[in-house]
């Protein structure tokens, strides 16, 4: 098989191009009509406003909350928001117990559950389990008592004791032997069970316990509430190391489309999750589930259906892809050291506006006009390449930050723009080296279509170095640093690599095709090409040629020719007169000699 011609690769590439562009505006098409997007980017907090959250630490009277936990708070929160998409937000400390969460726009209810929450994780086991309404109690009526949500082994099924249960109240109960061991359900624990009512608790109430004592709480489902009774905790939230969101897969590898949490427990929590799935797995429902409680409720509560001795669980239930990741964030941040009430909520307005972002876009076009002008003087009409190349890197670049925007929660911020700006000089400054090896390659004496591929194999190696380079400087700032300077380090990590792009699959192409029209290839005056005005006499290393033309144009040409070598090749130049100059010296010297 024929290799392909260069022109046939060219309109290859424009093809990827072009395909990548209509992506783009197909992806941002499909998430205004789907997800209330727009084609405008999202502005950040210093350009638009937002919401500002004061977060107040509920501590125990007499306690203090110290320098270090609020730090660590503020980190936790951090990395909270950032994970629920929210970009350019800001979270700092105010006095000695309040926490300050500035983020743009108006968050969702997600997200200030996402920032606000605890997130105490425990893990114990299931004693009963039934609705989530009180049992009704025989008050000595004659009515017929209602069954009960759950039962105390050894009776037959009702809660209500009888009186020889009664009695028997008073005498010592048994140890219990294990979390799962029904000892602890005693006449008061089943009394506080079956009294309960999930409907006291509201959207941020919760029902808490000791650690090693049992727990009432309930599982809040809008198909209906489920109280349990749990046994005391048996394995802590601080034992778990990563908490992440996927789809489950089937014993063939196959996607099964059901949103799950995957678990990772330390060796502490490895071997003890042993344990309690050692003995889950004998027993009989619902003493054969685990609890899963978050704050003091029930997020789930699986069945044990396997010994689980690596360390490695899975929460699977009712969740959604949202819910999933919002539990995978909340777990794999960790818990607060300290709780955290809403204190106030309040609209903020833009700490710098859109004057700001009109002097900084007006910057950026400063920026490119001043590009613009250079490449046209330098280049002549090859720099329209240059302002076609940076065209389609300016709507490459606007479409991707418009599909983050939507989907991604990135948000344009004053330190983002500039970022923009500053990578127009990177854009340029890929162009000029590819033009330069050109050029390069013209004044060895080759033809402009030789010269292109050349030029652009010297070139490209270059250009990917220089590039590697910014975006290794993007990501090492984005990693490192919070804020508005993210933000500057996220638009030059996304320009660069759209730099690589718009070079390898539009410019070079450009000039493989503008090579083939007699304006370039002939050296048109005008072209930005002409081998003349290019000094183009030179033959080969150190090698010089005098041109047709009249003499002092040739002298000047051979002048430029000279002036344009590298030091490397002046030296070899100097290196080789200083040698032909001996040769002719010691010839001169044998012709004497032949004449005496």
């Amino acid at each position: 098989m024929a290799r392909p011609t260069p022109v046939r690769r060219a309109w290859r590439s424009l093809i990827i191009l072009g395909v990548i562009v209509l992506g783009l505006i197909g992806a941002n098409l499909a998430s205004v009509l789907a997800n209330n997007g727009s084609w405008a980017p999202r502005l950040a907090l210093d350009l638009e406003g937002g919401t500002q959250l004061i977060l107040a630490a509920q501590v125990a009277d007499g306690q203090q909350v110290t320098q270090d936990q609020l730090n660590q708070a503020v980190s936790i929160i951090r990395s909270r928001v950032d994970a629920a998409g929210v970009s350019e937000a800001e979270v700092t400390t105010q006095g000695d117990r309040n926490v300050v969460v500035s983020i743009p726009g108006t968050p969702d209810d997600a997200t200030l559950a996402r920032i606000q929450s605890t997130s105490q994780l425990e893990f114990r086991p299931v004693l009963l389990a039934g609705a989530g309404t009180p049992a009704v109690i025989d008050d000595g009526s004659g009515e017929t008592p209602a069954p009960t949500d759950g039962a105390v082994p050894g009776t037959d099924g009702s809660a209500t004791p009888s009186p020889s249960e009664s009695a028997a109240a008073d005498t010592p109960t048994p140890t219990p032997t294990d979390g799962s061991d029904l000892a602890q359900v005693t006449p008061a624990v089943q009394e506080e069970y079956d009294s309960f009512d999930c409907a006291s608790l509201g959207e941020s109430d919760t029902n808490v316990a000791p650690p090693d004592r049992p727990l009432v709480t309930c599982e809040l489902n809008p198909a209906g509430d489920i109280k349990y009774l749990l046994g005391p905790v048996e394995v802590s939230g601080e034992d778990l190391t990563d908490a992440t969101a996927g789809q489950r897969q089937s014993s063939q590898g196959f996607n099964t489309g059901e949103w799950a949490v995957n678990l990772t427990f330390n060796g502490a929590g490895t071997d003890a999750f042993r344990t309690i799935s050692e003995r889950l797995v004998g027993l009989e429902s619902p003493r054969n589930q685990f609890g899963i409680v978050l704050d003091g409720r029930v997020i789930s509560a699986p069945s044990m259906n396997a010994v689980i001795t690596d360390g490695r669980a899975e929460i699977s239930g009712s969740f959604t892809q949202e819910s999933a990741q919002a539990l995978g964030d909340q777990l794999r941040f960790g818990a607060l050291p300290i709780g955290f009430q809403l204190q106030s909520s309040e609209a903020i307005s833009a700490t710098l506006g859109t004057n700001q972002l009109a002097s900084g876009l007006l910057a950026g076009v400063i920026g490119l006009v001043l590009v613009i002008a250079y490449s046209l003087f330098q280049y002549r009409t090859l720099g329209v390449v240059t302002i076609a190349s940076l065209v389609v890197a300016t709507i490459v670049t606007y479409l991707v930050t418009l599909y983050l925007s939507n989907e991604q929660g990135y948000r344009l911020s004053l330190a983002g723009v500039a970022g923009l700006v500053v990578a127009i000089g990177i854009t340029a400054d890929s162009f000029i080296v590819y033009f330069e090896r050109l050029r390069d390659e013209l004044r060895d004496g080759r033809s402009l279509a030789s010269s292109v591929e050349n030029g652009w194999r010297r070139a490209l190696r270059t250009i990917l170095a220089s590039d590697a380079v910014s975006l290794l400087a993007a990501i090492v700032l984005y990693v490192l640093a919070i804020g508005n300077v993210r933000g500057f380090a996220f638009t030059l990590g996304v320009t660069t690599v759209v730099d690589v792009l718009v070079v390898t699959l539009f410019t070079h192409p450009m000039l493989q095709l503008l090579s083939r029209l007699p304006f370039f290839s002939e050296g048109h005056r005008l072209s930005g090409l002409d081998p003349k005005a290019l000094g183009a006499v030179y033959r080969g290393r150190a090698q010089f040629r005098t041109p047709v033309a009249a003499a002092g144009r040739g002298a000047r040409a051979s002048g430029e020719a000279q002036r344009r070598q590298t030091i490397a090749q002046r030296r070899v130049a100097e290196e080789e007169a200083r040698s032909a100059t001996r040769r002719g010296g010691t010839a001169t010297k044998t012709r004497e000699g032949e004449d005496d």
